[in-house]
């Protein structure tokens, strides 16, 4: 079997895009429910329950969570590394972001996860355009600082 080809980033820019976009896309969500007295951890649990669909307790849906988000945005992180070009890496990866988001959301979740199909659509479209934009935040440093 012929080995990868190495990505169009180095490994240390994807980890940061990837630590970055894991830890803070989530963000506009949070900041909505929030402002409109909304849970703010219902996203949280919707998301737990992607892989505990019968769980109830906030530390375990948490903890599952943690290891779908992870597990996804390891994924996608991979994906941007082998297929963003280096040139307008931001807008290419909120392109990507927008056709993940609207797979995710629209086709996806409605047929797998009922718990994320019943969130709110655009709160939830932001989090995969801060996660898009954060990625190639995190791309774009850690190349600069590749050089």
């Amino acid at each position: 079997m012929p080995a990868l080809p190495p990505p169009r980033f180095a490994w240390r820019a994807v980890l940061i895009g990837w630590l970055l976009a894991t830890v803070f896309s989530g963000a506009p969500s949070t900041a909505w429910a929030l402002a409109t007295g909304g849970d703010p951890w219902e996203a949280t649990r919707a998301a737990g329950r992607m892989l505990l669909p019968q769980a109830q307790a906030l530390p375990v849906l948490f903890a599952a969570a943690a290891v779908v988000h992870g597990t996804l945005s390891t994924f996608w992180a991979l994906v941007c590394a082998y297929t963003l070009p280096r040139h307008h890496t931001g807008r290419w990866a909120l392109a990507l972001l927008t056709a993940v988001g609207l797979c995710h959301l629209l086709v996806v979740a409605p047929r797998a996860f009922p718990d994320v199909a019943a969130l709110a659509f655009w709160p939830q479209m932001a989090d995969h355009w801060a996660w898009g934009a954060l990625m190639a935040l995190g791309l774009r440093r850690g190349a600069q600082r590749a050089r």
